[in-house]
């Protein structure tokens, strides 16, 4: 079978998947072909992401999906990062690009482009570096790896305008991406834990008033809603990208204490979803609340007897 030069895989049809085949379908001449493991769940919002996408060929197999296609677009969960390398690896023409945009550590990172390089595959290290929604395909990624630098041209003319060569060692890109995680999935992670102990106690003004001079971002009560929603929508999907900081934390020889909490703190916030539809913070709060009644007061203690007494 022959490679169509412009026909691409997207492996992964969830937020950065549906954004990507939006992009890539106004440019010219590619073929877009999807699969996503929630594709035969009918109702999941994969499937209908795909049935609304009529420029989208939806495959019934990843294999389907890869056989034929020039580009490899992965873009699945970290913890499914190494494992759609390897399925991939084994339907890829010789010579294909793999370009990888899963959040994972330097080792799971490496551990896929063996599956990829073994198979015969271009494999393509890709950390994106903000939110995909602002600039969409035109977002920060820094690329890495060996064949980063002759895919760069053909990143650029899909639209992939802030896309850069970070490094040809593979592995860097991850690492730095790593690290920005534990501090913003963190960020997340510690708005939640305070702003609920703090609306808990009534205090939750003053805690956000208290912010402005040490960090003078603004509007805390807007920036907190908007961090504390993002673990709400995607706790798994950042708890999954939280064990792969950890990971990194732990191979470069320190305990990953902070990561592993955050890890916890953002699966919790994934069963919090009926908090979504709270406009204002404080509501956000309040409902998130309801779900986690506050535990039983402390009997108070008995009272000491009086000093006198105790020396009769």
């Amino acid at each position: 079978m022959t490679r169509s030069p412009r026909r691409i895989a997207l492996i992964g049809l969830g937020e950065v998947g549906q954004v990507l085949a939006n992009d890539l379908h106004r440019a010219e001449g590619v073929e877009l072909c999807a699969w996503d493991r929630l594709f035969p769940v009918v109702g999941s919002e994969p499937q209908q992401a795909a049935a609304a996408r009529t420029f989208l060929a939806a495959a019934s197999e990843l294999a389907e999906a890869v056989r034929g296609s020039s580009l490899i677009i992965c873009a699945v969960t970290a913890g499914e990062c190494r494992t759609a390398a390897e399925e991939a690896a084994g339907a890829l023409i010789p010579g294909t690009l793999y370009l990888d945009l899963n959040s994972v550590s330097p080792r799971t990172r490496t551990e896929a482009a063996r599956a990829i390089e073994s198979a015969g595959g271009r494999y393509v290290e890709a950390a994106v570096m903000s939110p995909i929604a602002p600039k969409r395909i035109a977002s920060p990624i820094w690329l890495g790896g060996s064949h980063a630098r002759e895919f760069l041209s053909i990143a650029k003319s899909l639209g992939f305008a802030g896309s850069a060569v970070y490094s040809d060692t593979l592995g860097a890109a991850s690492a730095a991406k790593m690290c920005r995680s534990v501090i913003v999935k963190g960020m997340e992670a510690l708005l939640a834990e305070s702003l609920l102990t703090a609306r808990r106690h009534g205090v939750e003004d003053v805690v956000l008033a208290s912010l402005e001079d040490l960090f003078p971002v603004g509007d805390w009560r807007k920036l907190a809603r908007y961090m504390i929603s993002r673990s709400l929508q995607h706790g798994r999907r950042r708890a999954e990208e939280m064990r792969e900081a950890a990971r990194t934390v732990a191979e470069s020889g320190f305990e990953p204490w902070m990561s592993e909490g955050i890890v916890a703190r953002q699966e919790w916030a994934a069963g919090q979803t009926s908090a979504l539809g709270a406009e204002a913070l404080v509501d956000m709060l309040d409902e998130m609340l309801t779900r986690t009644p506050a535990p039983d007061p402390a009997p108070e203690a008995a009272a000491e007897p009086p000093r006198e007494a105790l020396l009769r």
